[in-house]
């Protein structure tokens, strides 16, 4: 999926995204996102106080902390022993939606981040009025409002509809590398080629939809999946990291 970079009222850089799938390497990326929206606010010369916290917020559909029964992991920059805390700094969230346990009934008076969260997961099983009715409030308002503006207009439908494209492009190019690295397994030792292709082509399949999307977003005619199929990770990566910066760009 696709990330959104912004500022909130009380001035920190976020950056969200959801995720479809967990990968090797995706904690280590939130944690780079963060840091590079620390140093990004800072020209050469410019005083470090002026700095504001940067967090990295993701959202996923799969399980990451297998062992861990709680959806929300919130880290920060903090001494273990003293509890002390460096505030102005950078964060990390991770937010397993399937392990919530939301339904209609108990959904009013749950948590904001439990009702974000039920939007997330179940909005295209409702009608906008039932959503409102299980959902008041002026900020779900506004997502319901932008949901059937979404659902209104189809140019901005078949944008929003890349997710599902998306998804599915992951699927077909993780079958396809799990195949690839499945070959290669049996000539080096069956369960480390099977392992080798579930990581590279997990990543590989979730950078070619991202890359399809960004490309919908910016008004490129998307690269096919066949062609995206035949990158190596690195050319995946530096082209996605390409179509993010003008995004940025275009944003600022």
């Amino acid at each position: 999926m696709l990330d959104v970079r912004c500022r909130d009222d009380a001035g920190r850089w976020l950056n969200v995204e959801m995720q479809v799938s967990v990968y090797a390497g995706l904690i280590e990326r939130l944690v780079y996102y963060a840091c590079s929206m620390y140093v990004d606010q800072l020209s050469p010369g410019s005083n470090y106080a002026l700095a504001s916290p940067s967090i990295s917020i993701c959202l996923l559909d799969r399980v990451l902390f297998a062992k861990s029964e709680q959806p929300h992991h919130r880290f920060q920059m903090i001494d273990r022993k003293s509890g002390k805390e460096l505030s102005n700094a950078i964060e990390v969230h991770t937010v397993e939606l399937t392990k919530f346990s939301l339904d209609e009934q108990t959904i009013a008076g749950a948590s904001k981040l439990q009702q974000w969260s039920f939007l997330l997961l179940f909005a295209q099983n409702y009608d906008a009025a039932t959503l409102r009715r299980l959902l008041p409030g002026i900020e779900f308002e506004t997502a319901i409002s932008t949901i059937e503006i979404i659902s209104a207009k189809t140019e901005n439908k078949q944008m929003y509809d890349q997710r599902e494209k998306a998804q599915r492009d992951y699927e077909w190019a993780i079958s396809g590398a799990r195949e690839e690295g499945r070959e290669e397994g049996r000539e080096v030792g069956r369960e480390e080629g099977r392992e080798v292709g579930r990581e590279e082509g997990l990543e590989r399949g979730i950078i070619a939809g991202r890359i399809q999307t960004l490309q919908e977003i910016l008004g490129d005619a998307p690269t096919t999946t066949a062609s995206l199929a035949e990158l190596h990770l690195d050319a995946l990566t530096t082209q996605l990291a390409a179509l993010q910066q003008r995004l940025r760009d275009r944003q600022a």
